[in-house]
């Protein structure tokens, strides 16, 4: 599997990869909260160097990249080069975890991919201990984030509405209008309304109308795993405004090691490779971890030292663990009438009704109305078994087996639980001759009990819209949404946490993780905006310190 794209692999020997004589920040990490740190810190004037693992890819290859994802001969991962030794992982745990088909490396990271939700977690999710006497508070509270998640609904350009009548308080307005419901949403608002179900906006970070230089969704309807119109958010968007500040940005250099001083009390520097085959050192006096939930643990754990044995930062015993995911609950199948199924690539509709319904037994849930249910007239045109290959016969399949199609999801929260975690399997090593992340992953009984309930009101919506189910995400038969938290978890208490509340490290007083990896806990809502949030809010600390 190729590690980088055809036009990275050409700029090849065009790229100075060598490191920059002088720098205020180094990150690690070139997704949105690198991206983020990036901009904020070279707008103040600040030398910033950004070592991003994977390739730069090329905005006009997205178009190639939409047919590799509708064509059934490629999966998930060859869409954005995923795979091979680069990439390699091993699982332990009781649950397998598809990792490479969760993450992108390259310059814009896994918004690359993503669908492009983002909510704020609800003020019940910093205070789970104190509110319902279950998993651990937060550090900080909703109103500590409550203007930094305002500046990232500005930064990524959220389209969205006040009509939620559970989400947390807010006083700005959403920057773009939302996206209207989409025509299966007015089919489950009937049934939902019988029931006495709440349904509300689904705010997106993508264009509902031209913002900062890029164009209006265009409708592809291949929003996860990727837009080529470029509506969409992704961190490249602020990689770019990074460069524009002077930032640099160097690609294909992942990070091999960290380095710091004799008494390991700062770091002096990350070790990098090069597509040449040569390692490099970029010192700086700053340095922000920002290369996702699996890879900053790892990092830490490949940095291990007389001084910290166990591996960087990790005096707690914490780095690595309190792995949380959130859990797929849905269920679909056939509706006697047209859907209209497929004209969107995104969700406009979800209920967030019974999400703060939390106690020993189960955690929070919300229920999402898909817009993408069963393939879309190209999936069956081009995987069609029949002899009915071309013409009006073609035509009259794809008619019988598009279109009637209709399903809802949802997310269910995770608890964190040190026995989910990611260490290193020293008995199978990367391209780099790098033990590779191990996962352990697990479910628990309160996970699967939140599932059920969700599946209860997806079972009650979906028979009074009568719907023939023929499938469901359930408590046996569930997967990750792929968003990767609490490995390097926050906290007051240095036995206990990996940052403090700020995000700096405890043991390391010159290096910071902006990532959802600091989450304490996960909540069941998209985790990007709250990672924007923070990397903000760090990147104002970090500048305090510079």
């Amino acid at each position: 599997m190729s590690t980088g794209s055809s036009t990275a692999r050409r700029q090849d020997g065009d790229v100075d990869r060598t490191p920059s004589p002088r720098a205020d920040v180094c990150i690690v990490g070139a997704g949105p909260a690198g991206a983020l740190v990036a901009h904020r810190l070279a707008s103040g004037g600040y030398d910033v160097v950004v070592l991003e693992a994977g390739p730069r890819f090329d905005p006009a290859d997205r178009p190639e990249r939409m047919e590799r994802h509708i064509r059934p001969s490629h999966g998930p991962e060859d869409v954005w080069d995923m795979g091979g030794s680069r990439d390699a992982y091993t699982n332990a745990g009781e649950e397998h975890y598809p990792l490479n088909a969760a993450r992108v490396k390259g310059v814009g990271g896994t918004t690359l991919h993503w669908q492009g939700m983002v909510f704020r977690l609800h003020e019940s999710d910093f205070e789970r201990r104190s509110r319902h006497g279950v998993e651990r508070d937060w550090p900080i509270g909703y109103d500590d984030l409550r203007p930094y998640y305002a500046e990232a609904e500005t930064e990524l350009g959220v389209a969205g509405a006040d009509d939620n009548p559970f989400a947390p308080p807010r006083e700005e307005p959403f920057p773009m209008p939302a996206f209207r419901p989409s025509y299966s949403d007015s089919l489950f608002a009937e049934a939902c309304e019988e029931l006495g179900i709440a349904m509300h906006s689904a705010p997106n970070a993508r264009n509902s109308e031209a913002r900062d230089g890029r164009s209006v969704c265009q409708g592809y309807g291949t929003c996860k795993p990727v837009c080529p119109s470029g509506a969409k958010y992704d961190a490249t968007v602020h990689v770019a405004k990074a460069e524009a500040e002077g930032a640099r940005v160097i690609d294909r250099a992942p990070v091999q090691r960290i380095e710091h001083d004799r008494p390991g009390e700062t770091v002096d520097a990350v070790v990098y490779a090069t597509p040449d085959g040569e390692e490099h050192r970029q010192e700086a006096r700053q340095f922000v971890l920002a290369a996702g939930g699996i890879e900053i643990p790892r990092l830490l754990l490949l940095s291990r030292s007389e001084e910290h044995p166990d591996g960087l930062a990790n005096s707690s015993g914490a780095v690595g663990r309190y792995f949380m995911d959130h859990l797929f609950a849905g269920m679909g199948g056939e509706l006697d009438e047209p859907t209209r199924q497929k004209h969107v690539g995104f969700i406009t509709s979800e209920c967030h009704q019974f999400y703060d319904d939390v106690d020993e037994s189960a955690g929070p849930y919300k229920l999402e109305f898909l817009n993408y249910a069963g393939p879309s007239p190209v999936n069956v045109a081009l995987s069609t078994g029949s002899e009915a290959a071309w013409g009006d016969a073609l035509a009259d399949e794809i008619r019988g087996t598009y279109g009637n199609r209709i399903a809802m999801g949802g997310l269910c929260g995770q608890p964190p639980r040190a026995e989910n975690r990611i260490t290193l399997n020293p008995d199978v090593t990367d391209d780099h001759g790098n033990p590779v992340p191990e996962i352990h992953w697990s479910l628990g009984e309160r996970e699967r009990r939140t599932i059920e309930a969700a599946n209860e009101r997806q079972a009650a919506i979906m028979d009074e819209l009568g719907v023939d189910v023929d499938w469901v995400a359930g408590p046996d038969a569930t997967g990750p949404a792929f968003h990767h938290m609490g490995t390097t978890r926050m906290g007051t208490d240095p036995e206990e946490s990996v940052v403090t509340p700020r995000l700096r490290t405890h043991d390391l007083d010159n290096c910071w993780i902006a990532s959802s990896s600091t989450f304490v806990t996960g909540g069941a809502l998209n985790p990007t905006l709250t990672i924007a949030a923070l990397a903000l809010r760090a990147a104002d600390a970090i500048s305090e310190q510079l």
